[in-house]
């Protein structure tokens, strides 16, 4: 059922919104179109605005002052196990809302192609398996599929849509981040290496590349933090940007770190800039990442990641406090990777509203959850590794 997959060239995601950029009614610069009753119609009605190129798009409604918040997300299955490929794409969907501090959703709809290439026996097999674990993820984050859409078509793709309605004061805009900020991130990298690494077991000259740095049982254990970290609702993080005044956020997802970074950056209304210091990783996954000549590119932080953590801006005294919480919450519910979902990676400063990973980044080993190293840090009270700020 899955395959592996090729990480996206870095200028992919600027070329992606440059191609959306005609989506925009409202113009960045304020012009607009003089001709364009829709961006008309928007100019009039207040309340916060997000359009094409974050996680989601608010609109203002024309009723109390309420806000729609929707996003939409597809992708081709990455595991093996149909039931959590349905938890995985739901949980991927979701993500975007909780980027914006949001904990509820309204409604979701569900997008699924049925391979036309899966004979009988097997569509009625894996596709039930699939729709179960999205409907499940979606209770879990206390929603419903009422609808979505189905087609046949060459390929597995899975996806969604989730919508609410919200007050202004249930979502924080992502462009508030100021000077002094610390840049925190909920979910280590290197999905996308532990994946591909899984899939190579069966090949021997993709295996002969890498098994001089990583065992078979390393690559399984690697393979299932991947899975249920890709699963993982990012609710918990999304309430407590709300607790600990988060500035701005955003999720890590196809672009890779640096590349959600950037984008975040440039949404900024105050001139900064992010640098990152540390990056948290699944144990292994960058010593794959360097044997295979660095084609992930995980290190320089554009390795794509699926249902990513959320990297948000956090002020400086409540960093810490965030991480223990996530920590806290995170072993009360099984945890969430060995160092309990939360890491400070970074700093805000005064800058060109762009992203950066220092030259030498110190990389954060996070042993997959059930493996001896995973318990020994949980048991840890040590605090989140702070960015070093020389």
């Amino acid at each position: 059922m899955s395959g592996s997959t090729s990480p996206p060239p870095a200028a992919e995601a600027e070329a992606l919104l440059k191609l959306l950029a005609g989506l925009e009614t409202d113009r960045a610069d304020g012009t607009g179109k003089a001709d364009d009753q829709a961006s008309e119609f928007g100019q009039q009605l207040p309340g916060p605005r997000l359009g094409v190129g974050m996680d989601c798009c608010v609109i203002p409604l024309r009723h109390g002052g309420l806000s729609l918040v929707q996003t939409t997300d597809f992708f081709y299955p990455l595991v093996d196990d149909p039931y959590m490929m349905g938890r995985i794409a739901c949980a991927n969907v979701l993500s975007d809302l909780y980027a914006m501090g949001i904990t509820e959703c309204d409604n979701m709809l569900m997008l699924l192609s049925v391979s036309q290439k899966m004979n009988d026996k097997d569509r009625e097999r894996v596709m039930p398996l699939i729709i179960q674990g999205f409907r499940d993820a979606a209770e879990e984050g206390g929603t419903s599929v009422t609808g979505g859409q189905t087609v046949i078509n060459p390929w597995i793709i899975v996806g969604g849509v989730a919508s609410v309605v919200c007050q202004p004061n249930e979502f924080i805009m992502p462009d508030g981040a100021v000077p002094g900020d610390v840049l925190v991130l909920t979910k280590p990298l290197g999905t996308q290496v532990a994946v591909n690494a899984h899939h190579w077991l069966d090949q021997t000259e993709r295996w002969n590349k890498i098994k001089l740095v990583v065992t078979k049982e390393e690559v399984k254990e690697a393979y299932q933090e991947a899975m249920f970290s890709m699963a993982t609702l990012n609710r918990t993080a999304a309430g407590l940007m709300h607790k600990f005044q988060a500035h701005a956020a955003t999720d890590v997802t196809g672009f890779g770190l640096l590349g959600h970074a950037n984008n975040l950056a440039a949404q900024q209304r105050n001139e900064v800039a992010f640098v990152i210091h540390n990056l948290p990783i699944i144990a292994k996954m960058a010593a794959i990442s360097k044997a295979c000549g660095n084609i992930f590119n995980l290190v320089q932080g554009t390795s794509p990641e699926t249902s990513g953590g959320l990297l948000m801006c956090l002020p400086r005294e409540q960093a810490a406090k965030f991480c223990s919480e996530m920590k806290s919450q995170s072993s009360g519910a099984g945890g969430q990777g060995a160092a309990g979902g939360a890491w400070i990676i970074g700093i805000v400063e005064k800058g060109n509203r762009r992203a950066r990973i220092i030259d030498k980044p110190r990389i954060i080993e996070v042993p997959p959850r059930g493996t001896q190293a995973a318990n020994q840090d949980n048991n840890s009270t040590s605090p989140a590794p702070s960015p070093n700020l020389s």
